[in-house]
């Protein structure tokens, strides 16, 4: 990857809040600003901002270095892309904002110009459209599916402490059945208040897990013509299914913005770090890094796979026979696997 300096002239830092943007525009040549600007956080403002940038650089050859392009900084990043500017996410400082403790906007945004000049690689934002849309049912769902954790606790704490002739009629039956006949109960017909009151707790409460686990599957049916159309190839693997298919491509997002399988991997939290010391010359230990929810996901699709598909099987069984031990040989396997994942999404012709 060639160095930013030598594909532009200036670098514009921008620091995104809810209601504002503030940019400065830094020249790759002395690092120093040239001048800052605040814009508000709307279309017309994000108009603004570009017309005041053209202003003081030359087209195609300006870089836009945009902190939080998945939260305050996203809809700047979206309308530029559309402008067919360049635009850089940047993400984690590596300095202190000042010695002095100076803190504002403008130094915020000039820092990051500067840092990101001063970068071997960037990344550019994640892409919109079908996996925004995933993302957002991804939300939703793991809202709704703690909601209801939390709901279904509320539930056995309600029957434990019920009176005890309503708790042994709760008794002996599936969560399914406990559910449908908790949200059957009269609190009208109770004897007096604390029956009443007990019945219409458990009554609500199992309404609401009933209406969560709905919710939950609604949620995850809508995800599946998303998934099918950005990447159907990936519903066919052995061990994924339309959730851990989703987490794959939010977290890859697109094509080129991983440059290689070895930073896919490193994104996943799957790369092997050495943990060599003394005599152990060949241990690597766990990566804690990277994005966790992709991590959770290559690990769920390792573990079905495990059980059912052959090759699989037969490859932890020859890393175990090399002497590695099981979780050692599920750590390589989540290598290759994440390898192989990062060709197939690669390979995949963008969605039109």
């Amino acid at each position: 990857m060639a160095a930013l300096a030598e594909l532009v002239d200036h670098v514009i830092g921008v620091d995104p809040d809810r209601d504002r943007v503030t940019a400065a525009v830094v020249s790759v040549t002395t690092q120093g600003e040239l001048a800052s600007a605040t814009f508000p956080a709307t279309r017309r403002g994000y108009g603004q901002a570009l017309r005041w940038a053209k202003t003081l650089t030359v087209d195609e050859r300006r870089a836009w270095a945009i902190e939080s392009t998945g939260s305050y900084g996203a809809g700047l990043a979206a309308t530029l892309a559309e402008k067919g500017e360049f635009v850089i996410e940047f993400d984690h400082p590596a300095t202190r904002a000042s010695k002095d403790g100076a803190k504002s906007d403008s130094l915020d945004a000039v820092r990051a110009a500067r840092e990101t000049l001063g970068r071997k690689t960037w990344a550019t934002p994640r892409s919109r459209g079908l996996r925004e849309g995933l993302r957002t049912l991804i939300v939703a769902r793991d809202s709704a599916k703690l909601a209801r954790v939390a709901a279904i606790n509320v539930l056995k704490a309600l029957i434990v402490t019920a009176p005890v002739d309503l708790r042994e009629d709760l008794r002996g039956h599936t969560f399914g059945q406990l559910v449908d006949r908790c949200m059957r109960l009269r609190p009208d017909t109770a004897t007096d208040p604390e029956h009443a009151a007990t019945k219409l707790s458990l009554r609500s409460t199992a309404t609401r897990i009933k209406q969560l686990t709905t919710e939950c599957r609604d949620l995850e049916l809508a995800m599946l013509p998303l998934v099918r159309e950005i990447c159907p190839a990936l519903l066919d693997e052995s061990g994924i299914g339309t959730l851990v298919a989703a987490q794959i491509l939010i977290s890859w997002s697109h094509a080129g913005r991983c440059r290689d399988e070895a930073a896919f991997a490193r994104l996943g939290g799957v790369a092997p770090l050495e943990a060599t010391s003394g005599q152990n010359q060949t241990r690597h230990r766990l990566s804690r890094g990277g994005d966790r929810q992709l991590n959770r996901a290559l690990h769920t699709a390792i573990l079905a796979r495990a059980k059912v598909h052959p090759e699989t099987r037969a490859y932890l069984a020859r890393r175990v026979r090399d002497g590695k031990t099981k979780r050692e040989a599920m750590r390589c396997l989540k290598r290759y696997y994440a390898r192989h994942l990062f060709r197939l999404l690669e390979s995949t012709p963008a969605p039109s």
